[in-house]
C-alpha cells in the first residue's frame, strides 16, 4: 500500500507514501483515499483530516506514464497487463467511464465531507496532487512549494474538479494562467492569490500544520461540519435557501454536547472543553 493510513487522537492521517514515484497516484491509491474518506463520514471518532506526503513532493498528480505503459501492455497481449483475455485494448470512452469512480469522486468527498480537511505540501503539487491541495479547507505549503497545472503541455484538458475550483478560489483571470498558460506558482503565490490557507518557511510546515490539527480537533465537530457544509453549499443557492439551511444547521448544533458545553464554558468564564458531540 503507498497511502499510509493511521488513526491516533481524532486526527485521520493519510499520508501519500511513493517517493520514488514523487508521489504519483495510481488507481489503487485513489481508491483507498476513497475509501477512507467515505468511511471517515460515518466514523464518529475522526475529528480532523490529515493529508501528508513522505519525500521531498506532495502529490505530482496521477500517474499517466504507469498507465500508458499498462496500456502498452494490453495492445501488446501481455496477461499481466491484462492481455487480450482480460478484453484488450479499452474501449474508447474509457477515461469517460473511469473517471467518475475514481478521481471524480475523491475531490467530492474532500469538500463535503463533514469534518475538516487539512493538507501539507512541500515540493510539487501537481494535477490531481493540487486539486486535493486545494479542496482542503486548509491547505498549509512550504513557500517555496510549486503547484502547477500541467495539462495544456501534455494536450489534454483538466480533470478532478480543476477547472471548478481554481475559478472559485482565485477569480477567472488567475486561473487562466494556471490552466490554459500552465503558470506555475509558489506556495507563497498561492497563499497570497487565497488558492491556500498558509504559506511558511518549509522547515516550519509540521509545526504549523499540528498546531491547526490539534485547534481543529479540539473543536466542536459537528458544528464546524455544518458550518463547512453551508460555506461550499452557499454559492449554489439563493439568499432565503441559504438562510433555510442555517437555521437548519443551528437547530441540529444547539442540540449538540459541544453547545452546552459552550454556553456552560461563557458562563464559567472558561476555556470549552469540546468532545466533538
Amino acid at each position: 500500500m503507498t497511502i499510509q493510513v493511521a488513526r491516533d487522537s481524532g486526527v485521520l492521517t493519510l499520508t501519500i507514501d511513493r517517493p520514488k514515484g514523487r508521489n504519483s497516484l495510481d488507481d489503487a491509491m485513489v481508491e483507498t483515499m476513497i475509501t477512507e474518506l467515505e468511511a471517515a463520514q460515518n466514523d464518529e471518532s475522526v475529528r480532523v483530516i490529515l493529508i501528508t506526503s513522505t519525500g521531498d513532493d506532495f502529490c505530482t498528480g496521477f500517474d499517466i506514464v504507469g498507465r500508458n505503459e499498462n496500456i502498452a501492455g494490453l495492445e501488446a497481449g501481455d496477461p499481466e497487463a491484462g492481455g487480450p483475455e482480460a478484453g484488450g485494448k479499452p474501449r474508447v470512452g474509457a477515461i469517460q467511464r473511469r473517471l467518475p469512480s475514481q478521481s471524480n469522486r475523491l475531490v467530492p468527498l474532500i469538500l463535503n465531507t463533514q469534518v475538516p480537511v487539512v493538507c501539507a505540501v512541500r515540493g510539487w503539487a501537481i494535477g490531481l496532487g493540487l486539486h486535493i491541495a486545494v479542496a482542503a479547507d486548509f491547505c498549509i505549503a512550504a513557500d517555496d512549494a510549486r503547484l502547477w497545472e500541467p495539462f495544456m503541455k501534455r494536450g489534454f484538458t483538466p480533470d478532478s474538479g480543476g477547472t471548478w475550483l481554481l475559478p472559485r478560489l482565485v477569480g477567472i483571470t488567475r486561473a487562466k494562467e494556471m490552466l490554459l498558460l500552465g503558470r506555475r506558482i509558489s506556495g507563497a503565490e498561492a497563499a497570497e492569490w487565497g488558492l491556500i490557507h498558509l504559506a511558511v518557511p518549509a522547515d516550519s510546515v509540521d509545526a504549523t500544520v499540528t498546531a491547526l490539527v490539534d485547534d481543529l480537533s479540539s473543536g466542536p465537530t459537528v458544528a464546524l461540519g455544518l458550518a463547512k457544509w453551508l460555506v461550499h453549499t452557499g454559492s449554489g443557492l439563493g439568499l432565503e435557501q441559504h438562510l433555510h439551511n442555517e437555521a437548519f444547521a443551528m437547530e441540529l448544533s444547539s442540540r449538540a454536547d459541544d453547545f452546552k458545553e459552550g454556553i456552560a464554558a461563557l458562563r464559567d468564564k472558561r476555556d470549552p472543553e469540546f468532545r466533538g458531540r
